[in-house]
């Protein structure tokens, strides 16, 4: 079960992964803001590539159990797959940041803020936002605060799709030997 939840989380990680960085860099060299529409995008890749914990509960339930899976069982397999998914993920998006220096935090923060001028927001509330900004960037800059976050980005997604998986693939009837 482990082997086949490490080669899919591995995957799903990874395709997320190079999607997101991909589409930050599309998007910057076309002059576009990543701010708002990117979040829709990330999570829309995370759904596609999470459909991976559908695969890997079939393949276990089919290879390794010959057919018959109760829903607990599939949940946990689809729970190792997305924390998989979630540690490739983190892993990869530090490597990303640590080799490359890219600003996200200050270009997200930017963005953001932009966003708040442009929908007429001025004076103190947007100053109390621009504080706001400000700490949510001190606190991405340490280490202890971002690699939970970054995970947190992901895992909830993955356990929604291990929960609907697990409900779909469920199997608890021993089949009929054929003969």
């Amino acid at each position: 079960m482990f082997v086949i939840a490490l080669r899919y989380g591995a995957i799903s990680g990874a395709i997320v992964i190079a999607v997101i960085i991909t589409g930050m860099f599309y998007a910057e060299g076309q002059g576009h803001g990543h701010a708002t529409s990117s979040v829709w995008f990330g999570y829309l890749v995370m759904i596609l590539a999470l459909s991976t914990i559908f695969l890997a509960i079939r393949e276990y339930r089919n290879k390794s159990l010959g057919g018959v899976i109760k829903f607990f069982p599939a949940f946990g397999v689809g729970l190792l797959v997305a924390a998989i998914a979630g540690m490739v993920y983190v892993a990869a998006w530090e490597t990303f940041l640590q080799v490359s220096h890219y600003p996200f935090m200050e270009n997200y923060t930017a963005a953001m803020v932009q966003a708040q001028r442009d929908a007429g927001v001025s004076g103190a509330e947007l100053d109390a936002f621009i504080a706001e900004m400000d700490k949510a960037k001190a606190a991405y800059a340490n280490p202890l605060y971002r690699l939970p976050m970054t995970f947190i980005e992901i895992f909830p997604v993955g356990v929604l799709i291990a929960l609907i998986s697990a409900a779909i693939l469920r199997n608890p009837k021993v089949l009929p030997a054929r003969g």
